[in-house]
């Protein structure tokens, strides 16, 4: 999905506009226009993740997310029917207690809504993403020697 096309056709749109006027309202519909791109690009957005939401709600299965591939958002469909309910394929067992403070809790409470999960399902998959990407950690190697500036 190409949001420049929607934004530059805003942008020209105003500049149509202040055709109408003297040079003066011209350089204002250009500077206008310049200025409110990145904060209509953000509800453009906001517009998109709540799409899909919405479309992701009415799914028997799986969700819908938006990803960003560089400053462009596509829509992109996970199928978590062949996903059971542990992480990494486990069966859940463990408890733990995790105490948030409010302002985090209602974070995780929106990104689980977003993504059309529970809270629990999404702190699950958060901790599963986060252990596997640590880097293992090398040990017995040692830099030895010194310097001078």
């Amino acid at each position: 999905m190409n949001l420049s096309i929607l934004l530059n056709g805003v942008q020209e749109d105003l500049e149509g506009v202040a055709e109408l006027g003297d040079e003066r309202a011209r350089q204002i519909a250009r500077r206008l226009a310049e200025s409110i791109e990145s904060s209509l690009r953000l509800k453009l957005l906001d517009l998109l993740a709540q799409a899909a939401v919405e479309v992701s709600s009415s799914l028997p299965s799986g969700h819908v997310e938006i990803r960003l591939a560089g400053e462009e958002p596509e829509f992109v469909y996970v199928d978590t029917a062949g996903e059971s309910s542990g992480a990494l394929g486990e069966e859940l067992s463990a408890r733990i207690t995790l105490r948030l403070s409010d302002k985090l809790k209602l974070a995780v409470e929106k990104a689980a809504d977003r993504e059309g999960v529970s809270t629990n399902t999404w702190i699950v998959r958060a901790i599963a993403r986060a252990a596997e990407s640590r880097p293992a950690r090398s040990s017995g190697k040692r830099l030895t020697g010194y310097a001078q500036s």
